[in-house]
């Protein structure tokens, strides 16, 4: 049965990826951009969303319920990176990015969720990271941002499991997309305490995703998800020592995984 698939964040990257083979598939996919028209060639309709404005939010959900009436899932896929030193990280880019990554999805789900009640069904997935089991040094507001989704679901999918309605996660590793290229880098200032540090850590966490795995993979894992009857609360897609990493953090001592971590990131 053809369903109707709402992703948010959808114009380029794991989102776009992820709403091509859906499109292939035979689902109607509709995506999210902030800027739509400025996308060429989707091979499915795109709509205008900025997750930090509710309005919008509400406006885009409701252009598709107007569209198809109904929609059967949401994928959560909106989000932006954003690396540095946690002292010198401006307040203004730590709450943007908790706007996007966490707040953002939040209000998604409110808006989506009483429709899904009346429908009685619906499936939510939301995308979050490996990074978001572990505190990494220089990415600790991308980190706790997804972290926090990660909780919220959690908690969320207690709450809504009667009314036929199932939650999830799905945390990727790095993938080789443009992810890099929109994440918000603090800069390395020269004289910083964090100047040598930083800088080094910086470029291997952009070769990381240079050399991250096929996106498709990603997609191939929700497409799964999308006909289990009863998903998960956690999924991880990725590389397997990245997946391995969070085993660890279950096993190993606190300040031994911390070790691990500081000397994996030469600190």
């Amino acid at each position: 049965m053809q369903k109707v698939i709402f992703i948010t964040g959808a114009s380029s990257g794991i989102g776009k990826s992820i709403g091509e083979f859906l499109h292939h598939k035979n689902h109607l996919v509709y995506g999210t951009s902030r800027n739509p028209l400025t996308v060429k060639n989707s091979l499915f309709p795109l709509v205008s969303l900025d997750v930090r404005d509710s309005k919008s939010i509400e406006d885009a959900i409701a252009q598709v319920l107007t569209i198809t009436g109904k929609i059967d899932v949401v994928i959560n896929n909106a989000g932006v990176g954003i690396t540095g030193p946690l002292e010198e990280i401006p307040l203004e880019e730590i709450k943007n990015n908790f706007d996007t990554n966490l707040f953002g999805p939040i209000g998604v789900m409110k808006a989506v969720l009483p429709h899904m009640r009346k429908q009685n069904k619906g499936l939510i997935i939301n995308i979050t990271s490996i990074a978001a089991y572990m505190g990494l040094p220089y990415r600790s507001v991308y980190s706790s941002s997804k972290g926090a989704l990660e909780l919220i679901t959690e908690a969320l999918r207690m709450e809504v499991k009667s009314f036929g309605i199932h939650i999830t996660n799905v945390a990727p590793g790095d993938f080789a997309t443009n992810i890099a290229a929109g994440r918000y880098h603090a800069p390395v200032i020269k004289g910083s305490a964090y100047e040598k540090t930083y800088g080094s850590t910086l470029n291997e966490m952009n070769s990381h995703v240079d050399c991250g795995s096929n996106p498709n993979e990603m997609a191939e894992a929700i497409y799964k998800i999308m006909y289990t009857p009863n998903p998960k609360i956690h999924y991880k897609v990725g590389a397997f020592m990245q997946k391995f990493s969070i085993v660890l953090k279950r096993i190993l001592p606190d300040k031994l995984y911390e070790k691990m971590l500081m000397n994996h990131f030469k600190l």
